[in-house]
């Protein structure tokens, strides 16, 4: 028996205690899957603390509430689009005819007990949760996380964000109201844009002409089956990973490449996890209780021959509603065809630029041609090409979901819905570039300043008059630790082709791909993609006195 075995002593006798009932319960387990062992070696794994690494744990918490909610919400809703007349509690739908979906979710709202709060909770939790993969992405992103080991890892991430817009795609058409089925419309709208195969496509989707009587149907068991199903296999085996390759931390003393250092996981992280997780409920259930999402009783039931007024989308797809909705009305015709590319190219841009999100690590492991482990995150600063290209794609991000609401700014800001529109044509390719531009010239001002801070310290506001008389600064010298922090970031050297002709006169011949790689990398690493850092030896040289424009007390 693997237990613990007490000794009980009566007078001079002593004999084993009886196991109580849970210690041989403990030991039924253990005997059988191991749980001791396992436990022991796993409870006491290191995390480190940081407040970005919260991300992550907001989805995870976010999925899990979407499951619980989600469960509730299947015992009452009935997934028809077979039509009734209304004859629920709200009177302005009496004798309404409406669709057997849309009647549940507003007798979900309106009778059932608890149900609209379980519904915004719902709505919320699955906002946030999409939310939270991409602000934790750009920060995987930022500080280069996705380096080996881990770029599986990255993988399972971006397909998890794919899979989250799918599936709120799918949740927010369920309930059949107008503001649903004018995006199933729009959907649809956009699969008939693809050449040749885009009529089979809406036909097979839609089981005929739309809207059918089939979508819902068939949304609902990949909605509550079928994409969450996918998606929990991915968060265990995201987090197996996790588990394995250890969490990535910043550089600091004691850091290494070889060790992690932070809190265990039992009981210091569980702890926090625990609070952080209902916290996290908290907000949401608060959300959920005086911020009303989509009140589908006010809208109204869908109608094809009607458009809901100010429809939009959740805002994770906006992105792709904006590029369609600026994209200018293009279209060819041939042998009684016509490719609409107005549509056609927006909706095929849409995925290629997340597939260039997942690929780019890749991207870059083959630009630097470094096939290390990287355990220690980057400062964004220290890799300014790489952040200057997140902060476009943000910004190009936050352009189209302009373009994707433009009807909303033209009437709340009494604004031109063509000079919106031109301006987010324009703006699609204009404002990337000097984010970028900015962002990068930013990190290498910010490289610049930790190299000065460095070298003379921080800037102390005293200042002090020589007996020759100029007058200079007192800077207050770094700490060691400080000082680590500061330089403890690699500057990769750029890969270079070499000499093209040999020793012998020979000239060898350079791939396309090799002049490519040389190119890209003295783009990312080349001297005008970095500061370099201070050396020791310039270091010594502020100590021993010899620069006399600073004064270290």
């Amino acid at each position: 028996m693997s237990g613990r075995i007490e000794i009980e002593r009566t007078g001079t006798n002593a004999r084993p205690a009886r196991p109580t009932k849970g210690e041989r319960v403990a030991d039924w387990a253990d005997g059988r899957l191991g749980i001791h062992t396992l436990a022991k070696s796993q409870m006491r794994k290191i995390f480190p603390d940081h407040w970005s690494f919260m991300f992550g744990e907001i989805c995870l918490y976010s999925f899990i509430i979407l499951i619980l909610t989600g469960t509730y919400l299947t015992l009452f809703f009935d997934p028809s689009m077979s039509e009734v007349a209304y004859d629920g509690p709200y009177v302005p739908l009496k004798g309404l005819m409406v669709s057997r979906a849309y009647e549940s979710t507003v007798d979900i709202s309106m009778e059932v007990r608890g149900g609209l709060l379980i519904r915004q909770i719902h709505h919320w939790a699955a906002l946030v949760f999409v939310a939270g993969m991409l602000v934790h992405m750009m920060r995987v992103f930022f500080t280069g996380a996705y380096r080996k080991p881990r770029e599986l890892n990255w993988l399972f991430g971006w397909t998890l964000l794919f899979l989250g817009i799918l599936t709120g795609l799918t949740g927010y058409s369920l309930p059949d109201d107008m503001l649903s089925g004018t995006g199933i419309r729009f959907m649809q709208g956009a699969i008939l844009s693809v050449p040749v195969v885009g009529t089979y496509l809406s036909f097979f989707l839609f089981g005929g002409e739309f809207p059918g009587e089939d979508i819902i149907p068939r949304f609902y068991p990949i909605h509550v089956l079928l994409l969450p199903g996918i998606m929990l296999g991915l968060v265990v085996a995201h987090l197996i990973l996790v588990f394995y390759h250890k969490h990535t931390q910043f550089a600091g003393p004691g850091r290494t490449e070889k060790n992690v250092v932070g809190a265990p996981l039992l009981p210091v992280y569980i702890a926090k996890a625990g609070g952080f997780f209902f916290l996290v409920f908290g907000v949401l259930a608060f959300m959920g209780a005086v911020a009303s999402i989509n009140p589908v009783w006010a809208i109204g039931p869908y109608r094809p021959d009607l458009v809901s007024t100010g429809a939009q989308p959740d805002w994770y797809l906006g992105f792709s509603e904006g590029l369609i909705r600026v994209m200018p009305a293009w279209e060819i015709n041939a042998w009684g065809h016509t490719l609409n590319l107005g549509v056609f190219i927006p909706f095929s841009l849409f995925p290629l630029i997340l597939l260039a999100i997942g690929v780019y690590p890749f991207i870059e492991a083959w630009i630097k041609g470094d096939k290390r482990e990287h355990h220690i995150a980057d400062r964004p600063r220290n890799a300014p090409v790489r952040t200057g290209l997140g902060v476009a794609w943000l910004a190009l991000f936050g352009v189209l979901m302009i373009g994707g609401g433009n009807d909303i700014w033209a009437t709340h800001f009494h604004l031109s819905i063509n000079a919106l529109t031109w301006f987010v044509r324009i703006g699609s390719f204009v404002v990337p570039v000097l984010a970028f531009v900015v962002t990068h010239r930013i990190c290498l001002g910010l490289q610049r300043r930790d190299h000065e801070k460095v070298l003379h310290g921080r800037e102390t506001g005293t200042i002090k008059r020589l007996p020759h008389g100029e007058y200079v600064e007192i800077h207050e010298p770094l700490t060691q630790a400080e000082l680590f922090r500061l330089t403890a970031h690699e500057q990769p050297v750029p890969y270079r082709i070499g000499p093209v002709v040999d020793a012998n006169g020979v000239i060898r011949k350079v791939r396309v791909s090799e002049r490519l790689r040389a190119r890209l990398a003295r783009a990312m690493y080349g001297p005008k993609a970095q500061v370099p850092k201070a050396t020791p030896e310039e270091y010594l040289a502020i100590q021993r006195g010899e620069d006399d424009h600073h004064r270290l007390g």
